[in-house]
């Protein structure tokens, strides 16, 4: 069988598993029968990936099933979004500051939540925009062992305000997980939810059927059950960890394939009566530097900045403006990004903990650049 000819069959088996649109773009259905390659070898149980794009249908690329013997994995199957949530988060509190004038970027957090004091310098308190954007000042991931441990989040909240920072609020970046808690502390004590004021300004006016918390997902009517690694290219099904979900805003989210491109497309400013330009431009400054990522696997030589927003990675990646945040949970790896210039989004959601995510979001959006580039 010559070359080209097998390609064409494999693309066209692969749009049958969930392209939206038969060769409309070559090149990214080249790239799927990679990673589908890739992720077969790996021997990983199932992922999906979409590409939106302005005007366009969706795209998705599936591959695999919700577990062993399960259902194949479809655009509406639900996954653990992890530290994705994080993204939702940041689009909440900008809403929040466009419906309540008693919230702003800089609300002091004692003002939120004035039982619990993180404060360590008399004239730069924490505030809400430090706690989005990362720049607490605290050792990073302070207390994740904790909330694996599964203490409670009253309990996880109180052993950080006993920490000594590394640096200002706001002069240095350090990733958190649990200081998201605040957030949740703070609807409770407006006899209200994180979970419901989600669905009531982010989920319900995008027709989202996205969902928060761990019985929430085990009820839905599709949803991909989390596997874990017990030897190369062997997994293993795995349960359903309550721990983060205690932390919703930090990793609380479950999604779909559906559910993620309506998303991106809010972020690519095709909803701007819920997610408007200005909160976009908020969320997506760069506001503290993350040289690390320079050095990340797979991103490595392409990126010539990188930077945390609010509730977004900001990268400069090959010459272009893109806005990333990835998501890893026992079981699950999920990977958002959108680019502004190429008006192209890409969401890549896994029930697995495999790395294959790390090099295939980098490489799509390497392809996206070139194909703009030869236009």
């Amino acid at each position: 069988m010559k070359f080209a000819t097998y390609i064409k069959i494999t693309l066209a088996l692969l749009c049958l598993l969930g392209c939206s649109e038969v060769y409309a773009e070559p090149w990214m259905d080249a790239f799927a029968v990679k990673v589908r390659q890739d992720a077969k070898d790996k021997g990983i149980p199932g992922f999906i990936m979409v590409v939106v794009e302005p005007n366009k249908p969706n795209r998705y690329y599936t591959f695999g099933v919700t577990e062993k013997n399960g259902q194949r994995i479809t655009k509406d199957t639900k996954f653990r979004l992890a530290s994705v949530s994080k993204t939702f988060t940041a689009a909440l509190m900008a809403k929040y500051q466009q419906l309540s004038p008693g919230y702003d970027w800089q609300t002091p957090i004692t003002q939120l939540v004035p039982e619990y004091s993180f404060d360590n310098y008399s004239d730069k308190p924490v505030l809400l925009r430090h706690i989005i954007g990362q720049s607490t000042g605290f050792m990073p991931n302070a207390y994740d062992n904790l909330i694996e441990a599964n203490y409670g989040r009253k309990r996880v909240l109180n052993e950080l305000s006993k920490l000594k920072p590394i640096c200002q609020p706001g002069y240095c970046y350090t990733y958190q997980n649990a200081f998201f808690g605040v957030l949740e502390e703070h609807f409770m004590q407006q006899n209200s939810s994180y979970a419901a004021q989600l669905q009531q300004h982010i989920f319900a006016p995008l027709q989202m059927d996205a969902s928060v918390g761990k019985q929430a997902l085990e009820s839905s009517a599709e949803w991909a059950k989390p596997h874990a690694a017990v030897a190369k290219n062997k997994w293993v099904k795995v349960r359903v960890k309550d721990d983060y979900y205690r932390f919703s805003p930090a990793a609380g989210i479950n999604a779909s394939a559906e559910d993620m491109a309506k998303w991106m497309r809010a972020m690519l400013l095709e909803n701007p009566e819920v997610i408007s330009s200005q909160m976009v431009d908020e969320m997506t400054q760069p506001r503290v530097a993350t040289k690390r990522e320079l050095r990340r696997r797979g991103w490595r030589g392409k990126l010539t900045s990188a930077h945390y927003g609010l509730g977004w990675r900001v990268y400069h990646f090959q010459g272009v403006k893109l806005n990333y945040h990835g998501g890893w949970v026992q079981g699950y790896r999920a990977d958002v990004s959108f680019s502004p210039e190429l008006n192209i989004g890409f969401a890549f959601l896994m029930n697995a903990e495999s790395n294959l995510i790390n090099t295939s979001t980098p490489d799509f959006w390497t392809r996206a650049v070139t194909n703009r580039s030869s236009d």
